[in-house]
């Protein structure tokens, strides 16, 4: 059985990109799931003097090897100001410097939400640009826009945009 990891790029505790990744990984069939949540990865604020004088941080290490042991990923991605979380940047350069491979070339799920119309497409398009730089191997990338119109139920209600949603899932699904 294929074993997948899904997070938010977020570490708040209502996280609607956390309940996005939940759903999505829920549809991929014949796997084990593991949910993530960022705020059991806490780092320090990344600093080339911090890395110097305490070396690598042990929760962006174990970020990484949880990325290297699994067989695909699936990311929901909060936007702040057109661009990540002050908290999923700072990690993801902590993760950058234990791999610069960071996503280990295994396939991914890359999708975003926000309550706008836009859904994130600002921090997809930033992600879809820079994360094959680490070797992520994106199979797949979609957005929900209006989220509290949009998902209800621990569901998409939208027809349309849930026959979206399953068409990449399988995408992703079939490069596991």
């Amino acid at each position: 059985m294929k074993n997948i990891i899904a997070f938010a790029g977020s570490n708040s505790k209502d996280s609607i990109n956390k309940q996005l990744a939940t759903y999505a990984s829920g549809l991929v069939e014949n796997t084990q799931i593991t949910i993530l949540d960022l705020n059991d990865f806490n780092v320090p604020l990344y600093s080339v003097n911090v890395e110097a004088e305490s070396g690598l941080p042990e929760q962006a290490k174990r970020l990484v090897a949880a990325i290297k042991n699994t067989d695909g990923i699936i990311i929901s991605l909060a936007e702040h100001n057109g661009a990540y979380t002050a908290v999923f940047k700072n990690l993801f350069d902590w993760m950058s410097r234990v791999d610069p491979k960071t996503f280990q070339g295994k396939p991914m799920l890359l999708m975003a939400t926000s309550p706008g119309a836009r859904g994130g497409l600002s921090v997809l398009e930033i992600a879809k640009d820079r994360f094959p730089r680490h070797e992520a191997n994106i199979k797949g990338t979609f957005s929900l826009p209006s989220f509290y119109e949009n998902f209800t139920d621990e569901k998409i209600n939208n027809p349309e945009l849930n026959a979206l949603l399953l068409k990449v899932v399988k995408q992703f699904e079939a490069s596991l």
